[in-house]
C-alpha cells in the first residue's frame, strides 16, 4: 500500500483514544508488506494480539550475538507458543570482526554505544525494514520519558524510510503503562523473559542491561553508566532527534 505522511497523522489522531487491538488491526489490514519488531513483552503481547485478529502477519527480530542466555531461551519459548516463523537478523560479520578486532570486545564501556548498536542493531534492522512497507513496534510512552513521552500511534518512519518513500510505523502500545501491559501477560498467560523474574525489566544486550532496584525506573537498567536523556540504541532515533 502506499502511504501518505498525512494518512497516517490521521490515523495517529482518530485513533489515539483506542485500543492497542484496534490500532494493531488498522495496521494488518492497512499493509500486506508488514512485520512486527519482536525482542520483549511489549512485543509478545502485541503477538498474541495479532493472532487473535486473525490475519496475517510476520514477525522478525534482532539477534545482536551478545544477547543473555535466557533472551535465547525466551525466543524459542514465543517460537514454539504461538507455532510462528521468527524472521532472525544477524549483523555482518565483517562489521563486527573489524570493530572488535580494532577496539576489544565492550569499546561501549569507553566510548559510548552508539557504534556498536549501529552496527549489531541499527544496520541488520536498516536492511530488514528496507524490505518492509510497514513496521509494528511495542513502544510505550512511559518506557522513557525523556526519549519516548512523545511516541505516535502511527507515524511515518523518517530514519529508515527508502529514497521518495514512506515507511509507516505503528506503535499500538503507546498509551499503556507497564502495569497494563503485565496484567495482558498474566491475563492471557503470554511467555515472557525469564529475566523479569530477577528485577530486569528492559532488556537488550548482556553487558548493557543489569537489573533495576525498586522504584528506579525501567529504563535506568540500560546503559547505566551514560546519560539518561541518550537511552537509545538507534532503533528509534527519531525520538531523540526531533
Amino acid at each position: 500500500m502506499s502511504i501518505t505522511e498525512a494518512t497516517l497523522q490521521s490515523w495517529a489522531s482518530e485513533y489515539e483514544g483506542k485500543s492497542p487491538q484496534q490500532i494493531l488491526k488498522l495496521a494488518l489490514e492497512s499493509f500486506d508488506n508488514i512485520a512486527i519488531s519482536f525482542s520483549g513483552a511489549e512485543d509478545v503481547v502485541l503477538i498474541d494480539m495479532a493472532l487473535k485478529t486473525r490475519l496475517p502477519f510476520r514477525v522478525f527480530t534482532l539477534d545482536t550475538g551478545r544477547l543473555p542466555p535466557e533472551t535465547y531461551l525466551f525466543l524459542d519459548k514465543v517460537r514454539t507458543h504461538y507455532g510462528i516463523k521468527l524472521e532472525v537478523c544477524f549483523p555482518e560479520p565483517e562489521a563486527v570482526t573489524a570493530m572488535v578486532n580494532e577496539k576489544g570486545l565492550f569499546s561501549f564501556y569507553q566510548d559510548n554505544h552508539d557504534e556498536c548498536c549501529g552496527i549489531r542493531k541499527v544496520a541488520p534492522l536498516r536492511k530488514k525494514l528496507s524490505t518492509l512497507d510497514a513496521w509494528i513496534t511495542g513502544q510505550r510512552k512511559d518506557q522513557s520519558p525523556n526519549t519516548r513521552n512523545a511516541v505516535a500511534i502511527a507515524q511515518a518512519d523518517r530514519n529508515f524510510s527508502r529514497p521518495n518513500e514512506i515507511l509507516a510505523k505503528f506503535n499500538p502500545l503507546a498509551n499503556w503503562s507497564s502495569d497494563e501491559v503485565w496484567a495482558y501477560i498474566r491475563a492471557f498467560e503470554v511467555p515472557y523473559n525469564e529475566l523479569h523474574e530477577k528485577g530486569f525489566v528492559s532488556i537488550g544486550c548482556e553487558p548493557c542491561t543489569r537489573a533495576v532496584l525498586p522504584n528506579q525506573h525501567e529504563r535506568e537498567g540500560r546503559w547505566w553508566w551514560e546519560e539518561a536523556t541518550k537511552k537509545e540504541c538507534g532503533l528509534h532515533i527519531s525520538n531523540i532527534e526531533k
